[in-house]
């Protein structure tokens, strides 16, 4: 297969005008076709020389980007053998992109929210890669958490796109969820997710009112609507006062 035809079959594209540095680039566009499915579990990935080759970069870019997802426990590296999608991050696809307050709602529960932070932030390196956007650039960003029977069941914490939703900040989000809110602005044409186990922060502990080493569901979620990028989620649930589920049908 030729260079051209590969690269146009796997679309490796780092977006050549982005500020974002390049190494970040790499780890997203792996990180991407890993979640999407293109590579599967097991599947060897092209090696270090074909992505220098296929994506125009050093071979000291590429490097970068394989050992920190390596380490990050998405790939694993075989010397002499090449680079292989890791089978120990667990991933589910979540059919709906739910509101929790309605989740709650339906059980005969009581849902309150606290909202901890409403802002306008500049975009960081990491931001700005997960809003596709320029570094710098500016974000709305918000942390809340949501109750059940005034039991915290999640921490949301959101960026949402300025230009595209411009009276982010000024909603009561005590009133309405911000799911809700971008539903009745921009309804979700496309989503994503990936769900990780982790062991929550320090400050997320006491947000969450849980102890260090309870387990903690995480749920990254990108929505899009016809074809912008609204927003970014990541919403944590204590393992033990949370369960997903989704159901399909063929």
């Amino acid at each position: 297969m030729s260079r051209t035809s590969k690269q146009n079959d796997l679309d490796l594209s780092l977006g050549e005008d982005s500020p974002v540095p390049l190494y970040l680039r790499v780890k997203q566009m792996i990180s991407q076709k890993i979640y999407e499915g293109t590579w599967t579990v097991n599947k060897k990935i092209p090696s270090e020389s074909e992505l220098v080759n296929l994506l125009g970069c050093s071979r000291m870019t590429v490097n970068r980007a394989l050992r920190e997802l390596t380490s990050e426990g998405l790939l694993v590296r075989i010397q002499g053998v090449g680079s292989f999608v890791a089978e120990g991050q667990g991933r589910t696809a979540l059919f709906h992109v739910n509101n929790i307050a309605e989740e709650i709602i339906a059980r005969n529960h009581k849902h309150r929210a606290e909202v901890l932070v409403l802002e306008q932030i500049q975009a960081d390196a990491e931001q700005s890669v997960l809003m596709q956007m320029r570094e710098g650039q500016k974000l709305f960003h918000s942390i809340i958490v949501h109750y059940e029977n005034d039991v915290p069941v999640q921490i949301e914490d959101r960026l949402v796109d300025p230009v595209l939703i411009p009276d982010y900040l000024a909603q009561d989000f005590t009133a309405i969820t911000p799911n809700a809110y971008l539903m009745s602005k921009a309804p979700v044409t496309e989503g994503e997710h990936v769900v990780t186990a982790i062991l929550a922060s320090a400050q997320e502990c006491k947000w969450l009112k849980i102890n260090k080493t309870e387990p903690c569901l995480l749920i990254r979620r990108r929505t899009w609507s016809n074809k912008q990028l609204i927003s970014s989620a990541r919403l944590i649930y204590p393992g033990s006062r949370y369960y997903l589920e989704g159901k399909f049908t063929q």
